[in-house]
């Protein structure tokens, strides 16, 4: 997969863009995206990566944290999550309302800021500071039918509804 590197070369590789984003905070601001294909008589949701490996999503830092761009980024990996959840659900729903659906794209886009995550600016959060779902969606049914099949989807969305409430996470040494 990729080579190792050392605190050094990690260095050598951040120290840069940190600098960068001090002088230019909007060169840290990232767009994430992630896109999956609904199959409702499937109940599934393919989310496409243009970084999976033999069919297998791996991670490692965005090219924005010292990446090399050829991993799937914690943010990346987190849409693509909130798009495969999204995408199951609405295939469920739709199912469970007996609607006709042609076909249904989602895609998840988050913004984020590097400054955060590289430590440039302690008042930055870490993290992703927006998402975006947008469904599109190809049906003969009505669009008050089709509104509330997505406002059911988001309603009973795992992983959207958990990032909306912002659930307690704990952490231990094990």
């Amino acid at each position: 997969m990729g080579l190792s590197m050392n605190s050094k070369e990690l260095k050598a590789i951040q120290t840069p863009l940190k600098e960068q984003y001090a002088k230019c905070p909007d060169d840290a601001i990232v767009s994430l995206n992630a896109t999956g294909t609904v199959n409702i008589d499937n109940l599934t949701c393919r989310v496409e990566s243009d970084v999976s490996v033999n069919g297998q999503t791996v991670s490692g830092l965005h090219p924005s944290a010292g990446g090399d761009g050829n991993f799937a980024c914690s943010g990346d990996m987190l849409l693509q999550s909130l798009v495969a959840c999204s995408g199951v659900t609405f295939a469920a729903v739709a199912t469970a309302m007996e609607l006709q659906i042609s076909s249904t794209t989602v895609t998840a886009h988050g913004t984020m800021d590097f400054r955060g995550t590289l430590g440039v600016a302690r008042e930055v959060p870490v993290g992703l500071t927006s998402v975006n779902l947008t469904f599109d969606v190809v049906s003969l049914e009505s669009n008050e039918k089709i509104e509330k099949l997505i406002q059911l989807t988001e309603r009973y969305c795992v992983v959207l509804q958990t990032m909306k409430n912002s659930v307690a996470v704990s952490s231990c040494r094990g």
